[in-house]
C-alpha cells in the first residue's frame, strides 16, 4: 500500500510541520522587528527628553554620546558646526527610521528649540533580539517536530489495524473468501472496537456474497439445462413437420421460421450464459467466418422488411476469420440489425464487413447527443412508442466488452446510424 492510508497521514503532519515552523519563524521575525522599533523608541525618546531637559538649564550641555550613539543637533544656524548632519538626515521625518544601507537606527525628535538627531548603530539590543528570536525559533521547531512525530506514532497505531484489515481483504478470492484471517482471535492485538466491529461487518457481507455467487452458479448451470431442453424439443418437432410431405407451403414456411428463431433463441440464451459466467471460465470458442454470420443475421430480419421500402445490402469488404464463440456475434450483429430495421421507415439498411469491423449503416430517424450518451443504459429506449425493452444494445455493449469487441454508434437526429462492431485481431 505504497499510496495508502498511513503513507497519507505522514504526509499530513510533515506538511503540518512544515507549515507551522514557517508561520511561527515569520510570526517571531514580525515580533522581533516589533519589539526593537518599541524598545528603540522608547530609549531614545527617554534620551531625548533627558537631554532637553539639561539644555533648559545648561545651553551648553553636551550632546548624548556613547560607545554606539551619536547625535547630531540642528538649530537652523548654517555657522555653528553642529549644523553639520550626515547626509539625508535632513530630509527624514520625525520619529525612528531604520537605514538598512548603513545599519543605522536615527531618531528624529523635531522642537522648537531645534532638531534633535540620535544616531544609535546595530549593537547589543539587536544581538539579543536577534538571538532571542533563533533561540524562540529552533525550540519552537523542535517542540513542533516532536509533538508531530508522537502524534505521527499515534495515528500510525490506530490506523495500522485498518490497513492490515484492508490487505487482507483485498487478496479475497469472492467466490471463496477467507472469512478467518478476519476472525477475532486473528485480528492484531491493538485493533480498537471500530475495526472489530468492521471486521464482523465484512464478515458477514463475505458470506452474503458466498451465498449470491452460489445462486448465480447454481442459476447458470439450471438455466442452461432447462432452456435447452424445451428449445430442443420444439426444434425436433419442427424437423419432423417439415418432413411431413403433405405440409402446405404456408406450413412450411412458419415452421422454418420457428426453427430459425429456435436457433437465434439458443444463441441468446448461450449469450446470457456467457455473461453470467465468471470471467475466468473460458466459453466455448471455435473458428467461423464472420460474413456466414452477417449473412445468417440479415436472412433473418428480412422477413420484416416485407412491404417496406427499404433496401438491405450485404458489402464484403475482406471478411475476417475469428476464434470465438459464434453466438456471441450472432447476439451482437442481431441486436444490431433489429434497431436498424425498427428506426427505418424507408432508404437502405447497408451491412459492410471489412477485416477488422463490421458496420451497419441505416438511413433511419437518427439520434441526438443526449440519447447517443444514453443509448446503452439498460431499459433506455430511444423512442418509447416503438416496440423494444431498450435492453438489446445494453447487451451488445456487454458482449463487446467481454470478447474485446468495442461497439460504437454514430448518429444524428434525421441522418441514420451507423453502428460498428470492432475487432481486435
Amino acid at each position: 500500500m505504497s499510496h495508502g492510508l498511513p503513507r497519507q497521514i505522514k504526509l499530513v503532519f510533515v506538511l503540518q510541520a512544515l507549515i507551522s515552523s514557517l508561520l511561527i519563524a515569520m510570526g517571531i521575525v514580525l515580533l522581533g522587528m516589533a519589539v526593537r522599533h518599541g524598545i528603540l523608541h522608547h530609549r531614545m525618546q527617554a534620551e531625548a527628553e533627558a537631554y532637553w531637559s539639561q539644555r533648559e538649564r545648561d545651553p551648553a550641555h553636551p550632546l548624548p554620546m556613547t560607545s554606539n550613539m551619536e547625535s547630531f543637533l540642528d538649530l537652523g544656524d548654517a555657522s555653528r558646526p553642529e549644523h553639520t548632519l550626515p547626509e539625508g538626515f535632513q530630509a527624514l521625518s520625525e520619529g525612528l527610521h531604520w537605514l538598512p544601507s548603513r545599519r543605522l537606527s536615527v531618531y528624529v525628535d523635531r522642537r522648537s528649540e531645534g532638531t534633535l538627531y540620535l544616531q544609535l548603530a546595530a549593537g547589543d539590543i539587536e544581538l539579543a533580539i536577534l538571538l532571542t528570536g533563533l533561540s524562540s525559533l529552533l525550540l519552537a521547531m523542535l517542540t513542533i517536530a516532536v509533538i508531530s512525530w508522537l502524534s505521527y506514532r499515534t495515528s500510525k497505531r490506530l490506523v495500522s489495524p485498518v490497513s492490515w484489515l484492508a490487505n487482507i481483504v483485498s487478496r479475497w478470492d469472492p467466490r471463496s473468501p477467507d472469512t478467518e484471517a478476519i476472525a477475532s482471535d486473528e485480528l492484531p492485538v491493538d485493533a480498537g472496537r471500530e475495526v472489530r466491529s468492521l471486521a464482523r461487518a465484512l464478515r458477514g457481507l463475505a458470506g452474503r456474497v458466498e451465498e449470491f455467487v452460489t445462486r448465480e452458479r447454481d442459476f447458470t448451470r439450471d438455466a442452461s439445462h432447462e432452456l435447452r431442453t424445451p428449445l430442443t424439443v420444439i426444434r425436433v418437432a419442427a424437423d419432423l413437420m417439415l418432413a411431413d410431405p403433405e405440409a402446405s407451403v404456408q406450413t412450411r414456411r412458419s415452421l422454418s421460421r420457428i426453427q430459425r428463431a429456435g436457433r437465434d433463441m439458443e444463441s441468446v440464451i448461450e449469450a446470457f450464459l456467457i455473461l453470467a459466467r465468471e470471467a475466468e471460465i473460458a466459453p466455448q470458442s471455435e473458428e467461423f467466418e464472420v460474413i456466414d454470420v452477417v449473412r445468417h443475421e440479415v436472412d433473418r430480419v428480412l422477413p420484416l422488411l416485407e412491404g417496406r421500402p427499404v433496401e438491405l445490402t450485404v458489402d464484403d469488404r475482406g471478411a475476417p476469420r475469428l476464434y470465438a464463440p459464434p453466438n456471441v456475434l450472432n447476439v451482437m450483429l442481431g441486436n444490431l440489425l433489429s434497431n436498424a430495421v425498427r428506426f427505418t421507415e424507408s432508404g437502405r439498411i447497408d451491412v459492410q464487413v471489412h477485416p477488422d469491423r463490421i458496420e451497419v449503416r441505416d438511413t433511419g430517424i437518427g439520434m441526438s447527443r443526449e440519447a447517443l450518451a444514453r443509448v446503452f443504459d439498460p431499459f433506455y429506449r430511444v423512442d418509447p412508442e416503438r416496440d423494444g425493452r431498450g435492453m438489446g444494445l445494453s447487451i451488445v455493449r456487454r458482449l463487446g466488452d467481454r470478447f474485446g469487441w468495442p461497439v460504437a454508434l454514430h448518429s444524428a437526429p434525421g441522418e441514420g446510424t451507423v453502428a460498428t462492431i470492432h475487432f481486435e485481431l
